[in-house]
């Protein structure tokens, strides 16, 4: 008989030392999908059948599905404790099998579907064979993460209405790369959590990283300036050459929205404006293009 998810509180989560907000409560257990458990003698993976129902299980509101193996492993690796339930294919438990192993040993549920099932969780068939549900991933405030900045004399990065979420998560995977502190998110749409995708995307980079969200850039970023932090804005008409810039610390760098950039309102707080020339054949890159230029220009001096 397959394990039930044991209901256990929620663990404080240290976070490159970021000051633990209110707790969140712990959300409803969901239910485990159904499938042979992982680590059962008896045969091969189960293979797909068309007249096998996918399971329905979704997470429930106040739980986060992460699907794809890398950005699913860092979760098993930097926050266990808010883990609930594992599903994965017999491929990723192979590639996976000391994570799973240990994650099992916790009393965490783990069963090996098939990938039309692990679809029907995931919500995408990108999940690349494993898929975890877990609690809500912490959020710095911003006055948490001004703490962090001024203390460590640290960099984040601040997105301005950016919202494709290949390019949220391909900027996520470049900031951690690099050692970025931090990555603040402003006015997402379609709503204020961290897209499923651009977790995936991001590789294990969304977990690497102090998340915060505002939804009012501008007024985050003037309290961070009254802080003594310095603000620098991505803007492909600056006349500034962002190559050799000499920035200051600590630093927040803002990217605006792929098509529109800053607002004004966000543009009025940047302390310079910055851009990574070109032959001027197009316009401007894209933006978590633009990001890696700018976030490799900017550690090359740390």
């Amino acid at each position: 008989m397959k394990r039930r998810p044991e209901t256990r509180p929620t663990a404080a989560r240290a976070d490159r030392s970021l000051p633990t907000g209110p707790s969140q409560g712990a959300a409803p257990a969901p239910r485990a999908p159904r499938g042979r458990p992982y680590g059962d003698s008896g045969g091969p993976p189960p293979r797909e059948s068309q007249s096998e129902s996918a399971p329905q299980t979704r997470a429930a509101p106040g739980q986060e599905v992460v699907y794809g193996l890398r950005a699913a492993l860092a979760v098993l690796a930097v926050r266990p404790e808010d883990v609930l339930q594992i599903a994965c294919s017999g491929r990723s438990a192979a590639d996976a099998s000391s994570e799973l192993r240990a994650a099992e040993e916790r009393g965490i549920p783990c069963a090996e579907l098939s990938d039309r099932e692990l679809e029907g969780i995931a919500g995408s068939p990108h999940h690349e064979g494993l898929v975890v549900t877990t609690r809500p991933r912490s959020w710095a405030t911003p006055r948490q993460l001004a703490e962090v900045l001024v203390a460590a004399r640290g960099v984040a990065l601040a997105l301005d209405r950016v919202r494709n979420p290949y390019n949220i998560g391909a900027i996520l995977r470049t900031a951690a790369f690099f050692g970025v502190d931090a990555v603040i998110l402003g006015a997402l749409a379609p709503g204020p959590d961290l897209a499923s995708n651009a977790v995936r995307v991001a590789e294990g980079g969304a977990e690497r990283v102090i998340l915060c969200r505002t939804p009012d850039l501008g007024e985050t970023l003037a309290r961070m300036k009254s802080r003594g932090i310095s603000i620098v804005g991505a803007d492909a008409h600056s006349t500034q050459n962002a190559i050799g810039h000499r920035f200051k610390r600590p630093t927040i760098l803002v990217l605006g929205h792929e098509r529109e950039g800053m607002t004004s309102r966000v543009r009025a707080q940047c302390d310079e404006l910055i851009r990574v020339p070109g032959s001027g054949t197009v316009e401007s890159l894209n933006v978590s293009v633009a990001a890696g230029v700018l976030i490799s220009e900017l550690v090359r001096q740390a």
